[in-house]
């Protein structure tokens, strides 16, 4: 092999490795994602504060645009204390079985943040996560209650 030809190998060796690190990276952070997203919503339906403390960031913001009966809007906010303790109080379990919806979808993943929406029983969330460590976390969630078809 001319010597020329030996650090070219090396180099395509190289260039070819990365993208498939890269791809394992983003299997192993989507499933990492998703697994934090079911946390948040399956937490919610059993009622199982581990769970959903598991899934979010301490700082969590969850924001719901609100109609209020004067033709206004207001902005209500949940802390993550506050939706742990939701759900500690029993979240989501008195929903049935049957009308659970626990669907996640990741919308983007850049780097270390993620958006994802779960379209829920009677709502839709869509949610930032961030990655600390090795562990992804909400940040940030903004929800629509489902209104009937217009």
């Amino acid at each position: 092999m001319p010597a020329a030809i030996a650090p070219l190998l090396v180099l395509l060796s190289c260039a070819l490795a990365f993208p498939i690190s890269v791809g394992a990276q983003l299997v192993a952070d989507s499933a990492a994602i998703r697994a934090t997203a079911s946390d948040y919503i399956e937490g919610w339906y059993a009622g199982d504060a581990v769970r959903m403390e598991r899934a979010l960031h301490p700082h969590l913001a969850k924001r719901f645009v609100e109609s209020r009966a004067d033709g206004g809007v207001q902005l209500t906010e949940t802390t993550a204390l506050e939706l742990v303790q939701q759900v500690r109080s029993g979240g989501g379990s008195d929903t049935p079985e049957s009308a659970r919806r626990t669907d996640v979808r990741i919308l983007d993943i850049f780097q270390d943040v993620a958006s994802v929406r779960v379209d829920a029983h009677g709502w839709i969330d869509y949610m930032h996560l961030a990655k600390f460590g090795d562990d992804w976390r909400i940040v940030n969630v903004l929800w629509e209650i489902r209104r009937p078809s217009r």
